[in-house]
């Protein structure tokens, strides 16, 4: 088979936010990026590079990136001020004069138009993406899709460990190994007894608080006419005890008014009749 020489122009549009998120999930760590010396070769497959373009969102760009592109791929890095479709679409439709094709690494729906609009103008037109975080609409748009797996990154701070294997982040509790661990003797702590739930229809109503028993309770009621004899007794006994002095008006004047009955042997006495005066004797002489 003769070999054939392929002369193509080809842009790599990167869309750093989504890319970074699909990875993360894809791995479960936050500590995974790209590993560039590995997935550019494969993408270009023998293929003139014209462009790579870093786009991201954002202030805290790493300069150790934005040095690495440069001085392996002369790429650079574009910090946006919001999200990176716009200034990525933008890029794509000032450089599709100059390239044959333009490699996007993003799977975001938003780029269905632009990858129509460039299509309509000739170019061809790539996805470099996780398969699963990419839209099924992209994927049918684009002339190709390249699928982005764990041997195209590693993890930070181990960029020369190419290819291998990184842990996926589980959220299964890890047995102990250890049987003198505090963890292995840990035990439930009850707050109280658990009293079991019961539904609305089935729930008993509150119980009302008992009221404290009076003071009085036990003793006999005295009716209303006992009471009052009662009192009187009682306010006869105080001013018999003061005296008539203290005694009330209206006993006072009954009290003057009231005299001792005389007794049956002494004979009553009217100083207002007057003795008769005696009878002289009758003379005997005359």
């Amino acid at each position: 088979m003769a070999t054939v020489q392929i002369d193509q122009r080809v842009a790599i549009l990167i869309d750093g936010n989504n890319i970074e998120r699909s990875i993360h999930s894809m791995l479960g760590t936050e500590n995974s990026m790209l590993n560039f010396d590995v997935l550019i070769p494969r993408i270009l497959d023998n293929r003139g590079l014209s462009r790579l373009i870093y786009f991201r969102e954002g202030v805290g760009i790493s300069t150790k990136l934005a040095e690495r592109l440069h001085q392996h791929y002369h790429g650079s890095v574009v910090p946006c001020h919001k999200s990176a479709d716009i200034p990525l679409s933008i890029k794509a439709t000032q450089v599709a004069s100059k390239v044959d094709t333009i490699i996007i690494l993003s799977g975001d729906s938003d780029y269905v138009e632009l990858v129509r609009h460039l299509k309509g103008e000739g170019v061809r037109v790539e996805i470099a993406a996780v398969e699963a975080t990419t839209a099924k609409i992209l994927r049918d748009e684009a002339d190709y899709f390249f699928t982005i797996t764990r041997e195209d990154c590693y993890l930070a701070g181990n960029p020369g460990q190419k290819g291998r294997q990184l842990p996926v982040k589980s959220n299964a509790p890890q047995a102990d190994s250890k049987a003198g661990s505090p963890q292995a003797k840990a035990l439930p702590i009850a707050f109280g007894p658990q009293r079991p739930k019961t539904s609305p229809e089935t729930q008993e109503p509150p119980r009302k608080e008992a009221k404290p028993a009076n003071k009085t309770a036990g003793k006999s009621r005295k009716s209303p006419a006992q009471s009052r004899e009662k009192g009187n007794q009682q306010e006869l006994s105080n001013t018999s005890a003061k005296g008539p002095q203290n005694a009330p008006p209206n006993q006072k004047t009954a009290a003057s008014n009231s005299k001792p009955a005389d007794s049956p042997t002494k004979a009553r006495s009217n100083p207002r009749r007057k003795k008769a005066p005696a009878k002289p004797a009758p003379d005997s002489g005359k």
